[in-house]
């Protein structure tokens, strides 16, 4: 089968930083699905393994974790789908990623894929979708109120793939006020249209302009890049016993600004039921099931922002390359071999 991958770590301009190679297809076993890949999308993860992750053994590392396909063979432990189940999923991080032709995946963590979308355009979600769900209901839970404070969330980074997700969710299944922050007038309008009620510019001190919009101070603030800079800032603005969560990979994170308001600190990372096959495992397969039922009902709309053609070597290494320059918005997609 064809596969997508690199044998040493380093930057995305290197000739060689994504190969294009063939590799045996796998086989499944126990409550594995062998799939079909139709489509994948691309997510910073795929570039941070990349930049310092080595491969281990002999072939390439193969990165990707989200997909949509076709269910081709089946585990002998399997008991919720069978061959010819079109399927989405976002994978395991400590497995064999999405960019090949075939593809072994955990039943427990994968669903059936939304019926009112192309494939591109529904690869686009799984892993923003399981991050920013299990963030704002299972970490942050953002139904349950905070004594005081206002129903207020603040999305530092809304235009992204996660930020983009998270607006539609707390617009769909809540009465959350959202302020989205966006630096530039097409992801201004990008998170305006996904249903945030306020922008405001990660560019500028955010307790003045979260004060002039006369919200009160949000409960919540979901932080997706840079997080350790802006803690100063969410300290001050934040309302007493409010709870900050944040996604990215700073070095150090000083939290000791909290403290005076009892915030309380959650740090998601999406992969972390199946890296360590939790009890609640299984949960990921339930959040993607209601996802796509959003999406069929019109709830929800895919974040895919470019198809960048063909899922090969030339094509993700330009997605690699456009995720590094932190200047994309929604999900770079692709589709096909």
């Amino acid at each position: 089968m064809k596969a997508i991958g690199y044998r040493a770590p380093g930057p995305i301009g290197r000739e060689d930083a994504l190969i294009d190679f063939e590799k045996e297809k796998p086989l499944p076993e126990g409550m594995d699905l062998l799939v079909n890949v139709e489509a994948v999308s691309v997510n910073p993860v795929d570039y941070k393994i990349r930049q310092g992750v080595a491969p281990e053994g002999n072939e390439p590392k193969i990165l990707g974790w989200d997909a949509v396909g076709i269910v081709a063979e089946v585990g002998d432990k399997v008991t919720g789908f069978k061959s010819g189940d079109k399927v989405w999923y976002a994978g395991a991080v400590n497995r064999d990623g999405t960019n090949a032709e075939y593809h072994l995946v955990d039943e427990r963590i994968v669903a059936l894929a939304p019926t009112s979308v192309p494939s591109d355009a529904a690869a686009a979600l799984p892993l923003t979708a399981l991050t920013a769900y299990e963030m704002l209901f299972d970490r942050l839970k953002v139904s349950d109120p905070v004594p005081g404070a206002a129903n207020t969330i603040l999305i530092i980074g809304g235009a992204g793939g996660v930020g983009s997700i998270a607006i539609q969710l707390l617009r769909a299944l809540t009465d959350i006020t959202v302020i989205a922050t966006a630096s530039r007038s097409e992801t201004e309008a990008w998170v305006k249209e996904l249903g945030a009620h306020y922008v405001v510019d990660h560019r500028k001190p955010l307790p003045p302009q979260i004060e002039a919009l006369g919200v009160g101070a949000p409960a919540f603030v979901f932080s997706t890049n840079h997080s350790d800079a802006y803690i100063p800032q969410v300290a001050e603005l934040i309302a007493p016993q409010g709870h900050f969560g944040l996604i990215d990979d700073p070095e150090v994170v000083d939290v000791v600004p909290l403290k005076t308001k009892a915030v309380s600190t959650h740090w998601e990372l999406m992969f972390t039921r199946s890296l360590f096959a939790t009890e609640d495992m299984a949960r990921q397969g339930e959040i993607l099931q209601h996802v796509a039922k959003l999406l069929d009902e019109g709830k929800l709309k895919s974040t895919a922002s470019v198809t960048l053609g063909l899922i090969n070597a030339a094509n993700l290494k330009r997605a690699h390359a456009i995720l590094e320059s932190g200047k994309a918005k929604g999900k770079l997609v692709l589709e096909g071999f």
